[in-house]
């Protein structure tokens, strides 16, 4: 008996068992978001093809587009942090920069979110869903009075399991924490976030069943006399990245600028707006895209028809996303990459006699190295696609086209979109806060300047504590003639107006 008293209050069983609940309330919260979006978007879609045979009642129509935009304005001024996504949020919260209230975020994301997706904005789910579960997290971390460590984990095993609910992805949610989040491996924040995206993802298998959430069908493996098309297909989506990245960091801020009439805080207006005549001619194509992805196949478009929906897609989610709306790029991206690989492969059908019923495969890997190019989150980009379409035999032509993609976007100077939205999301000074403790995990890479030297060998910053070390299952209370490894954890503690410098120094290893 006391031996399991002693296991129950191991800290890692803590950990795990905390997960499982963050990962349940999330997986509740984000499939009711889930199921929530795809009511009204199909409803708004019945609306437009009603609005067909009576388009008098398009006028009023404008009026309550009008007045979505004034609610969701209204949500952002008293909550400026649900704006876009909420990923970039997520990461400066695990960094220390950016502070927010988790029952706050929840609720104003959560009405504001399905308001922007549900009206056809072309917005995706995942991002407003990864906010949620990591907003889930940090609240059980405080009612459960958890120390700056313990919401740290909790914060990013609920993101993570709001990705899993989102696109029924548990293995991509604990990736994406893993190489988007926190850039490195932690075993603690591994198991955590493990556990809580296994459990979102049954939760939300226990609502939507099991069917992919891009249900296409199983598929053959791609013959190896195709293979020569992948690397050209990553470089040419690797160029794609880099310009989508460029439009959305550098000339989308500019376009609303021609606005500045309108306060900041209300330009959702612009896009509510500009979605009537599109819901009213093309009602198919409004919304996040995962519905154009599955029945790309079924249209038999045209390289013409295909380079136009693009182009438009492109430009009305730039749009969409510029607004400061609630709602992600996750999705659109992937429907943009699927776009680029029916338009890569009709090209080689046209023109390379490549058989057409491989023109899925392409689209399939095309997501994958698109999202790679723009988020340099491969892993998270192969595994995330794998498990939307439910199969596994396509991976290694994933594994090649993300490759290609990802240094040829490398090559091309691509910085990870988040890591940029993050960067412009945060005041110059960003450090001006309420000074107090603040933990957080620092893992030592192979090329850090800390492998090799103990702990007073080192020239800390001022003020700088190592409170604690995690070498794998082992817990070390450090003293100054510790060594560190390559693979340690170290918990670093300082004052919170200190954290991001520190963050920064260890990150780019100048200490």
């Amino acid at each position: 008996m006391s031996s399991l008293l002693t296991k129950l209050n191991d800290r890692q069983i803590r950990y795990i068992t905390k997960g499982v609940l963050v990962g349940a309330l999330a997986g509740v919260v984000v499939s009711l978001f889930r199921l929530g979006v795809e009511i009204i978007l199909e409803n708004i879609i019945h609306l437009y093809k009603f609005f067909h045979s009576e388009p008098l009642w398009l006028i009023p129509w404008v009026f309550v587009s009008i007045g979505v935009a004034i609610i969701i304005g209204l949500f952002i001024k008293s909550e400026p942090n649900i704006k876009g996504s909420g990923i970039p949020q997520v990461e400066g919260q695990v960094q220390g920069v950016v502070h927010t209230s988790w029952w706050s975020i929840l609720w104003k994301k959560f009405v504001s979110g399905l308001l922007a997706i549900g009206f056809g904005l072309f917005l995706g789910r995942e991002g407003p869903s990864i906010q949620l579960g990591a907003s889930i997290g940090s609240g059980v971390s405080k009612l459960t009075k958890g120390d700056d460590i313990e919401e740290n984990v909790l914060l990013s095993s609920g993101a993570g399991a709001g990705l899993a609910a989102a696109f029924n992805a548990p293995i991509a949610g604990l990736l994406f924490v893993l190489e988007e989040v926190h850039h490195n491996f932690s075993p603690l924040v591994a198991i955590t976030t493990f556990a809580s995206a296994i459990t979102a993802n049954f939760v939300s298998l226990t609502i939507f069943g099991l069917t992919p959430v891009l249900d296409i069908g199983a598929i053959t493996s791609l013959p190896i006399q195709y293979y020569i098309y992948l690397p050209l297909l990553g470089i040419f989506l690797g160029i794609g990245g880099w310009f989508y990245n460029k439009v959305l960091l550098d000339v989308l801020p500019k376009f609303y600028q021609l606005f500045s009439f309108i306060p900041v805080h209300f330009n959702s207006v612009i896009p509510l707006l500009l979605v009537i005549p599109i819901g009213y001619y093309l009602p198919e194509i409004i919304g996040g895209g995962s519905g154009i992805v599955v029945q790309f196949t079924e249209w038999n478009l045209s390289l013409a028809v295909l380079v136009g929906l693009f182009i438009f897609r492109f430009i009305f989610s730039m749009v969409s996303y510029g607004a400061s709306v609630p709602g992600g790029i996750f999705l659109p991206i992937l429907s943009l990459g699927a776009l680029l690989g029916a338009l890569f492969a009709q090209f080689m059908i046209t023109y390379f006699q490549m058989d057409a019923q491989y023109l899925t495969h392409f689209i399939l890997f095309a997501m994958a190295g698109y999202f790679t190019a723009i988020g340099k989150a491969p892993l998270t980009a192969i595994l995330l696609v794998t498990e939307m379409v439910g199969g596994l035999n396509q991976l290694m032509p994933l594994a090649v086209v993300s490759l290609t993609a990802y240094i040829t976007a490398d090559f091309l100077d691509v910085k990870p979109i988040y890591e940029s939205l993050l960067e412009r999301l945060l005041p110059a000074d960003n450090n001006v806060i309420i000074s107090k403790p603040h933990s957080f995990v620092h893992a030592v890479e192979p090329n850090s300047l800390l492998s090799g030297k103990s702990i007073k060998e080192i020239d800390w910053p001022e003020e700088v504590i190592i409170s604690s070390m995690r070498r794998g299952n082992e817990h070390i209370v450090p003293h100054g003639q510790t060594f560190i490894h390559v693979g340690d954890h170290l918990i670093v503690t300082c004052d919170l107006k200190k954290a991001s410098a520190v963050r920064k120094l260890l990150k780019e290893h100048q200490i």
